[in-house]
């Protein structure tokens, strides 16, 4: 049985990191619950210090209740605010706190623990939240520079209402995440998602069937693990569940293929091809084709495959395709997709049948390479699998 606090498990991204998260005293402290959780889906080892000013916006017996670790609001004999840590929250910080910060006071523990990590070289993210005419003040703008200065990253929410907000919690924990899990190995990696459209006259088109769910599941997986990760997304009617840095738009087969090869212009260490690419279209007619008409016969013509297409400007980087059947056998899925990694070069396919995908009975796909096939249970495995792939092809 589930109980209260529990949370389900999105990602390994912080799995095995201490992470701190500092509480000041904005009204924007009662987002902690949020954050908190959110951190543990991504399997955060979490402890809190909240200043004194925080817990009369929010309890630290709800904090503690969303952390489910411990919460520290003044000062101990344990100084537990020097214990190391991979990563350091402060959400949200107030004006006041920045400037305590850049200034190397220490009159509470949290900026205690702010100092220990900045000797430490730990990764500090502030989230600062305040009034527009906060905002506006050519003081905050000198605090933020001197404490990126320090080496600290400032993640600023949208302009509403009057106020400066923080981030969504999903967005602040996936680019905490990425500055926690970047480091001199970390790769880029470009990833083509969603489907291709062709015009066929000036008012329709023809498209394939796919919503990028699995593109943007994989590229959000990516950045949190601390990767650079471009995409090229087609038509999609899924949507990434945070704003991911770097996104191309490139719906029609050619501009998809023409913006890949521009990305293909910095070296990147994997490619994968996720998007359902439109392996047949047509020269549109001109203006509106008139309705009524008894029939309208389409000569589909073959295009480019992009794959084959970006084999000589990807060489050195590690290949993932993707291949989707109907109707077919595990064998046959396999022996197909094994034709996809002899003909195009690729390090690996994931392979799907339709009528799976849905099928919660059923495997989440299966990935193929030159040493057989294996099950997929579920997209988090998939995202592992294709990492794990991507960096294991380049040692």
């Amino acid at each position: 049985m589930a109980r209260d606090t529990d949370v389900d498990l999105v990602s390994d991204a912080l799995s095995g990191k201490k992470i701190l998260l500092g509480v000041t005293g904005g009204i924007a402290a009662t987002e902690s619950i949020r954050i908190l959780r959110e951190l543990r889906r991504h399997d955060a080892e979490l402890s809190v210090i909240m200043t004194k000013s925080a817990t009369r916006v929010i309890t630290p017996l709800a904090v503690e209740w969303a952390a489910q670790a411990s919460v520290s609001t003044d000062w101990s004999a344990e100084m537990s605010q020097l214990a190391p840590s991979d990563g350091l929250l402060v959400c949200p910080a107030t004006r006041n706190f920045m400037a305590k910060f850049v200034n190397g006071m220490m009159d509470n523990p949290l900026l205690m623990a702010c100092s220990s990590a900045r000797a430490r070289g730990t990764p500090i993210v502030i989230v600062p939240s305040m009034h527009n005419d906060l905002f506006d003040d050519p003081v905050t703008e000198e605090l933020c520079q001197r404490a990126e200065e320090l080496g600290a990253i400032i993640l600023w929410g949208p302009n509403d209402e009057g106020r400066r907000k923080q981030p969504m919690p999903v967005q602040i924990v996936a680019d905490l995440s990425h500055v926690v899990n970047r480091n001199d190995s970390s790769l880029n990696i470009a990833i083509t998602l969603g489907a291709n459209r062709a015009p066929i006259d000036a008012v329709r088109a023809i498209q394939n069937a796919s919503s990028g769910s699995t593109g943007w599941s994989i590229a959000e997986y990516l950045h949190r693990k601390g990767h650079t990760v471009t995409c090229i997304a087609g038509k999609t009617s899924a949507s990434p569940s945070f704003q991911l840095p770097n996104i191309v738009r490139a719906g029609a087969p050619d501009d998809m293929l023409a913006a890949c090869k521009l990305v293909a212009d910095d070296f990147q260490h994997g490619w994968i091809f996720s998007a359902a690419v439109l392996d047949y279209y047509t020269e549109p007619e001109q203006g509106k084709k008139l309705s009524g008409q008894e029939s309208w016969k389409l000569d589909l013509k073959p295009g480019p495959k992009h794959i084959l297409e970006l084999e000589k400007m990807t060489k050195g980087a590690v290949r993932i395709g993707f291949k989707l059947e109907s109707g077919v056998s595990i064998e046959l899925l396999h022996k197909r997709a094994q034709e996809q990694i002899d003909r195009y070069g690729v390090d690996a396919t994931i392979a799907n049948i339709l009528e799976e995908i849905h099928d919660d009975e059923s495997p989440r796909g299966y990935i193929v390479t030159s040493s057989g096939i294996e099950s997929i249970e579920n997209q988090l495995q998939l995202c592992q699998l294709i990492e794990a792939r991507i960096i294991s092809c380049l040692k």
